[in-house]
């Protein structure tokens, strides 16, 4: 099988102040970098002993330079670096047998979600995609899905594997914490999450025929709550979208790729907007 891993950082287990997952942080970040690159070998190691041979891995957090070679196995691909078109889902194509996402975390306003947000908690408050609250893992999911491929495993805090697990019930998820409000945690060790991934993921991959690829019902639309109003004036500059409140727009389409590239595009216009006048 062929597997892709998207691989986020606010999820790993023990993370619970964004100075642990902030690169300019020289003390604890290069700690917890650490410990979410050993997840996602976890992962690794665990797809293979179920039959996984040819893996790539997204970088998918903040400047998405995190990952440590040391960390990897010598034959895999990692795809890093900053401002990719598709995100946290580049490099996700057809042909894979299914995917994993890491470290991954709840969404923007989830309640006891550890540093919970939704891309950018600077400019998107909330995302739905036919009236559906999304999180990245929903988001993410659903290009897996447009491409015919299954999410297998989430690992993250218990309040996204849930809501991942709400909409696709096949999928393994390793809960690695417990939020306490935004900024607080009750984590198992980084040892302990390791090897709950690791049988997790063999796991997966061995139940891989029974699992669905994810995907949205045609026709689309797409509305994202924008954290301030100024970002709402920028995203409703570009062709397609509408301004249907103070700081909310839509954009429709049949199209689940124009659906993801027009909110990559819209939370990166409505940032500039955080710039004072």
């Amino acid at each position: 099988m062929r597997l892709y891993i998207s691989c986020d950082m606010e999820g790993t287990a023990g993370v619970c102040s964004w100075f642990q997952c902030d690169p300019s942080n020289a003390h604890e970040y290069p700690i917890y970098r650490r410990y979410m690159s050993q997840e996602v070998r976890a992962a690794i190691d665990g797809a293979r002993k179920g039959g996984a041979n040819d893996i790539v891995i997204n970088d998918s957090h903040w400047d998405m330079r995190n990952i440590l070679w040391d960390e990897l196995p010598a034959d895999v691909l990692l795809i890093s670096g900053g401002r990719k078109p598709l995100s946290m889902t580049q490099g996700l194509v057809a042909g894979f047998g299914g995917a994993f996402f890491t470290g991954y975390h709840a969404r923007s306003g989830d309640q006891n979600g550890v540093l919970a947000h939704t891309y950018t908690g600077e400019t998107i408050y909330n995302v739905r995609i036919n009236g559906v609250a999304c999180s990245e893992a929903l988001l993410n999911a659903a290009m897996a899905g447009y491409y015919g491929i299954p999410l297998l495993l989430i690992t993250g805090d218990r309040v996204v594997v849930d809501h991942v697990s709400e909409h696709m019930p096949w999928v393994k998820g390793v809960i690695v914490k417990d939020g306490i409000g935004h900024y607080a945690t009750n984590s198992v060790t980084p040892q302990a999450a390791q090897a709950a991934i690791r049988d997790a993921a063999t796991q997966a991959v061995r139940d891989a025929s029974k699992a669905k690829p994810f995907t949205f019902e045609p026709p689309l639309t797409l509305e994202i709550d924008t954290t301030h109003a100024e970002q709402a004036d920028f995203i409703e500059l570009m062709p397609g979208y509408q301004r249907i409140a103070g700081r909310t727009v839509r954009f429709e389409s049949s199209d689940y790729l124009s659906i993801f590239r027009a909110f990559v595009a819209a939370f990166r216009l409505g940032g500039a907007a955080n710039a004072r006048a």
